[in-house]
């Protein structure tokens, strides 16, 4: 194996990561556009209309110098629905803005993203286990994915979709990482929605918040999932929660409209591993 579903591509590919903080700045998609005004609006009306479009403009442009300043090649960043949908991408940017909640890709150099403010942010790196005669090819990269998982993505099955994908381009093995999410201590739940999720995948997911209310348990609620299938977990290191860490947004407990990203991408170039976490 190459490394890479592009034949061209002859170097190994390695992965690289990163999960930001909102010390790093808002990673919020942008609104989507909207239709331009009629003819008939007054002229104050269109002043404002045109000042708000300046506005969005800038913070578009600031987000894309935060992504580049990561990884200065083409991201793909999705319209997350919550829902089961998982994209392949076979070039660097295809499917900006698609609605779904999972990106995988075969292709170097093409980032994948993920926003979250309490919702899981999974990373998934697949390998090949083959060798040359030369060198082990098990740390060579083959595929790379993100999912957003939040409690409706987990009971669609976003992170076994997201396996699926993987595998089927070509990853014989996978591995993922979990980023910043809310934990249990701070995810107030309601009965009748936590009991459809236990009984989807057992009790573990089963919380309580440092109030006594019911919770759910979302990080229990990804291994779970992930346990249904053969990817196993990177990490080992303690998962902030985005709720009561400071340093992180949260919708549930400040409203905020910020968002965090985890990212990853696969690559032979030295200039765009330079900030993320080798794989």
């Amino acid at each position: 194996m190459d490394g890479s579903k592009n034949p061209s591509q002859k170097e190994c590919l390695r992965a690289y990561s990163i999960l930001t903080t909102a010390a790093d700045g808002d990673f919020a998609v942008p609104a989507p556009v909207q239709a331009q005004p009629m003819p008939t609006q007054s002229a104050l009306s269109q002043t404002a209309l045109s000042q708000t479009e300046q506005v969005r403009v800038v913070a578009a442009d600031s987000l894309d110098q935060r992504r580049s300043n990561i990884a200065p090649a083409p991201w793909t960043w999705l319209r997350q629905v919550h829902g089961g949908r998982v994209v392949v991408v076979e070039q660097p940017g295809e499917f900006a803005g698609a609605e779904a909640d999972a990106a995988v890709t075969a292709a170097s150099d093409a980032v994948l993203c993920v926003q979250t403010a309490d919702c899981a942010g999974v990373l998934f790196a697949g390998f090949s286990e083959q060798e040359t005669p030369t060198r082990s090819e098990e740390d060579c990269v083959v595929a790379v994915g993100a999912a957003h998982a939040g409690w409706r993505g987990v009971a669609a099955g976003i992170l076994q979709s997201t396996v699926e994908a993987l595998i089927a381009l070509g990853a014989q093995r996978v591995v993922w990482e979990l980023g910043p999410c809310i934990s249990p201590a701070a995810y107030e739940f309601g009965e009748s929605e936590l009991a459809a999720l236990v009984d989807r995948y057992g009790e573990s997911l089963r919380g309580r918040t440092d109030w006594g209310a019911p919770a759910l348990d979302l990080r229990a609620a990804v291994r779970a999932a992930l346990s249904e299938t053969p990817a196993v977990y990177r990490g080992a290191q303690r998962i902030p929660c985005t709720a009561t860490d400071p340093g992180f947004f949260s919708w549930r407990a400040r409203q905020d409209s910020a968002r965090q990203t985890s990212a990853i991408w696969m690559t032979a170039n030295s200039t765009l591993s330079t900030t993320g976490v080798q794989w």
